[in-house]
């Protein structure tokens, strides 16, 4: 999917695809937060999975993966919304790189 941020960039092709990694990578991030803490809310059962640490590494483990699989199916749009300030921002940090000194100072 092509924003409308990313159609009217100044950016190459290959750092519009590196922003959008960062901002999927980001929403990754975001995703499995989001899940270890719902995990994390729910009670366990020694029954169940057996309790302790054992319990703990595989309810992480899952949450990542369950955080995967949601971001590779699309995610939750948090990367279409994050892209447009990237490239803004991207773009703002090499126009200030690019433009004259200010003042008496020229090159």
């Amino acid at each position: 999917m092509v924003s409308s941020a990313a159609a009217s960039s100044t950016l190459s092709t290959a750092q519009l695809g590196q922003l959008r990694r960062h901002a999927e990578d980001l929403e990754g991030v975001f995703l499995n937060t989001l899940i270890k803490e719902m995990f994390a809310s729910l009670e366990t059962s020694p029954d169940a999975m057996g309790g302790g640490f054992g319990e703990e590494t595989w309810r992480s483990l899952q949450a990542e993966q369950l955080a995967d699989s949601v971001a590779r199916a699309g995610g939750i749009g948090l990367a279409d919304a994050l892209l447009p300030d990237l490239i803004a921002a991207q773009e703002s940090a090499q126009f200030a790189a690019n433009a004259a000194p200010a003042g008496a100072y020229r090159r």
